[in-house]
């Protein structure tokens, strides 16, 4: 009999997401635009996975996929080994897992109705899933807003009256006002403030930590995903080029788009500066006409000829280490190198 605790809480297998382009006097479809494509990775229970890449490279809308909010084009999610699409179906089953997949939005005012004042807010989804009574539902309220930092005092006004980083923390605390067990972070940090960034950043942090939450969180900047995050995946293009501990990918990022990504960090050090930083060049390719072979062939400083040919597969970087890398051509002169 299998630990619960090596069932991972997450698991996404091959997972793909197509939109369709329409086009031509009589609208009809002229191909699609490929945001996820052949996806697939596991969130250990009370663990955070960092999702990291560059805008349009797919890692928003694999958080959309997962708590429900789009389905897959192809592939399967699985909650606590439960197939979410075998049992859709049901409809109140699936309302019951749905209140355990949550979402935190880059922009919190959009998803915060402007007509309601935070009490209603908060406490209709609570009554709704039977989360709360009407005896209870104010104090699990102000308990959610102590575990955010916010005043008491807020529950009357509404969403325009608060800056970025307080409807932030509304965000946060609707999002958990359902007792979920796993929440997607999408770019929670991405508008506001660098000073408001490293309080919601430590707040994410002491919450997953004092509730045993599961996160994926998603960004842009490897610096705040690092901070948050016990494993990191990065995408480029709608596939996964590396994934693994969060140490090892920042401290030795093998595949070169990550190595890119992290040149690209601000450094304040002036001895750091002065190393050399390989930069990339051009524009990311097309979602809806990926370049052939590996996707990021076209900016990269250590392509071959086989880098157009041949889509690569993430493989694993050492023997003893579970990180994975989708560049055979750095991985080869690794393994050259430690037997040489």
């Amino acid at each position: 009999m299998l630990d619960e605790n090596t069932i991972p809480l997450i698991t996404v297998e091959n997972m793909k997401k197509y939109y369709p382009v329409k086009g031509g006097v009589i609208p009809h479809t002229t191909g699609y635009v490929k945001a996820v494509d052949g996806v697939s990775f596991s969130i250990m229970k009370g663990q955070t996975l960092g999702l990291v890449g560059e805008s349009g490279c797919g890692k928003s809308t694999i958080g959309r996929q997962l708590v429900g909010l789009e389905k897959p084009t192809e592939g399967k999610i699985y909650y606590n080994g439960c197939d979410l699409s075998a049992i859709s179906r049901n409809k109140e089953q699936m309302r019951q897992i749905r209140t355990k997949l949550q979402m935190v939005f880059q922009d919190p005012y959009s998803s915060l109705n402007p007509r309601k004042h935070i009490y209603e807010i908060l406490a209709q989804p609570m009554l709704y899933h039977h989360i709360s009574s009407k005896e209870t539902v104010e104090r699990d309220i102000l308990r959610l807003l102590d575990m955010v930092g916010l005043p008491r005092t807020v529950l009357g006004r509404y969403p325009h009256e608060f800056s970025g980083g307080q409807r932030q923390r509304i965000g946060i605390a609707k999002a958990l006002s359902l007792n979920p067990e796993f929440i997607v972070c999408d770019e929670p940090v991405s508008a506001l403030d660098v000073s408001i960034q490293a309080q919601i950043l430590n707040l994410l942090k002491d919450l997953q930590k004092e509730l045993g939450l599961t996160l994926l969180f998603v960004g842009h900047g490897l610096g705040a995903v690092h901070y948050v995050s016990d494993r990191i995946a990065v995408m480029y293009l709608g596939k996964i080029v590396e994934i693994g501990e969060a140490k090892e990918i920042f401290r030795h990022p093998v595949h070169p788009y990550t190595r890119a990504l992290l040149d690209a960090v601000p450094v304040p050090d002036t001895a750091q500066k002065n190393q050399e930083r390989k930069l990339l060049k051009g524009e990311i390719g097309s979602s809806m006409e990926p370049p052939e072979g590996c996707r990021f062939h076209n900016r990269c400083p250590y392509a071959v000829e086989q880098c157009a040919l041949e889509v690569p597969g993430l493989q694993r970087v050492e023997e003893k280490s579970t990180r994975q890398a989708a560049c055979p051509v750095v991985l080869a002169d690794k393994k050259e190198a430690a037997h040489g």
